[in-house]
């Protein structure tokens, strides 16, 4: 297997291959971060693509191929962020639909209470996991919200089996305590 910075100053070089094995190897871990802040799946996919065209346009930008992943990570917060502001200023902008538009649309949503309490679940969900300590927060995001395995998971964060499965144990029960206390 190829190290890390070796791929990273190759795709500073312009190497496709080398950039897509980057991609493949960190696209998880972005795709946590990115639905941490998010918290829509689906935005979060169109986030992690946006992040790592940008990654692309910029990657001769990295100094230490070292600091490859918090550099990954800072783009995709900043991502992140830009589009969460361009969307509040659409909302703000006034772009509305005609109501009787919208009632002729056949539904094929849940209805209103349905969705309404998911939404309220997850929102209480994603908020007591931001409020854990990021030790438990990443490894909870990458397993459970991005479907990642043990192994990626350990390679992603740089720890071992037993630390992963130690901190997954302990934030699940971080979590669940914090569900408690909110419900």
């Amino acid at each position: 297997m190829v190290a890390e910075e070796a791929l990273v100053i190759a795709s500073r070089y312009g190497d496709r291959a080398a950039f897509e094995e980057l991609v493949r190897r960190t696209a998880r871990l972005v795709f946590a971060r990115v639905y941490l802040e998010c918290g829509d799946c689906h935005r979060a996919e169109d986030l992690v693509q946006e992040t790592f065209l940008s990654v692309w346009k910029r990657i001769h930008q990295v100094t230490d191929p070292r600091g490859f992943r918090s550099w990954l990570l800072s783009v995709a917060h900043s991502v992140t962020i830009d589009a969460l502001r361009r969307e509040s200023r659409k909302k703000r902008s006034g772009n509305r639909v005609d109501d009787a538009v919208l009632g002729a649309l056949p539904a094929v949503d849940p209805q209103p209470h349905e969705a309404a309490e998911r939404q309220e679940a997850r929102e209480r969900a994603l908020s007591a996991l931001r409020s854990l300590p990021e030790e438990y927060r990443q490894p909870l995001m990458l397993r459970y919200f991005a479907g990642a395995d043990y192994e990626t998971i350990g390679r992603e964060l740089g720890i071992s089996n037993g630390s992963l499965r130690g901190l997954l144990a302990r934030g699940m029960e971080r979590l669940r305590g914090a569900l408690d206390v909110k419900l």
